[in-house]
């Protein structure tokens, strides 16, 4: 195991603004570790010189510490519960305007699939979701929005069909859904939270963080909801 891991989460704070003290620390290191054999680097001092100099090096950290595992309505389970119970409340509770936060957002499935599940129940044209994610380089994957099989695999046959264009293995999201998406870069731990949420989709990445991280996340989730607005979080 290499040394000084202290000195490095300090180091890797003034350069990316990315604190590791609130990940679990034998979960994340080892994932770092990982990470810096792959690079053929032997200290934590080299690593940091290596994406100090190397942009593409420093992206590649900033998305291998990113925990990005993301599929088209992933659960099912929970999003029928949105579709059947919380949409119905929010839009009776506060019209067709909602202004909804999909918090780390990955590579945009999950905002995608809110735009889709939500034009089941309004136009289009009133839906607007805010999408954040810390990783620049998923947040571009999200913009192109092309994707695998597997990731549309939970989609329902008529959103495939009239929102998913073939484009050889890979299947492209329509235009008229990529608009109602706003893609902004976010770290939960560090910047503003976005304000008047009627609701903010939260699933499967509070799990990676310590407790004192989450207790300080959903504070501030709650100061973002308007009353009566609601926080929907994984299993």
């Amino acid at each position: 195991m290499l040394d000084n891991y202290e000195q490095f989460k300090k180091d890797i704070y003034a350069l990316t603004k990315i604190d590791l003290n609130a990940y679990k620390e034998k979960q994340m290191r080892r994932r770092i570790d990982t990470l810096i054999g792959k690079n053929k680097v032997d200290s934590y001092d080299k690593y940091v010189e290596l994406i100090k100099k190397d942009k593409e090096k420093f992206e590649q950290f900033v998305n291998f510490l990113t925990i990005n595992v993301s599929e088209f309505y992933r659960n099912p389970e929970q999003w029928k519960i949105l579709d059947q119970e919380v949409f119905p409340k929010l839009i009776e509770k506060f019209g067709k305007r909602l202004v909804i936060w999909s918090a780390a957002c990955s590579t945009g499935d999950e905002p995608y699939s809110l735009v889709m599940a939500l034009s089941r129940h309004l136009p289009l044209s009133d839906i607007k979701i805010i999408a954040t994610d810390i990783d620049k380089q998923v947040l571009e994957a999200a913009k192109v929005g092309l994707y695998n099989a597997k990731s549309i695999a939970a989609v329902p046959d008529d959103f495939k069909k009239k929102y998913f264009t073939q484009i050889g293995s890979s299947y492209q999201i329509a235009e008229e859904i990529k608009q109602r998406v706003e893609f902004r870069e976010h770290n939960l731990l560090r910047d503003p939270y976005p304000s008047g949420c009627n609701l903010i989709v939260c699933r499967n990445v509070v799990i990676y963080f310590t407790d004192e991280a989450k207790d300080e996340i959903y504070a501030k989730f709650n100061q973002s909801l308007v009353k009566g607005g609601m926080l929907f979080i994984g299993s």
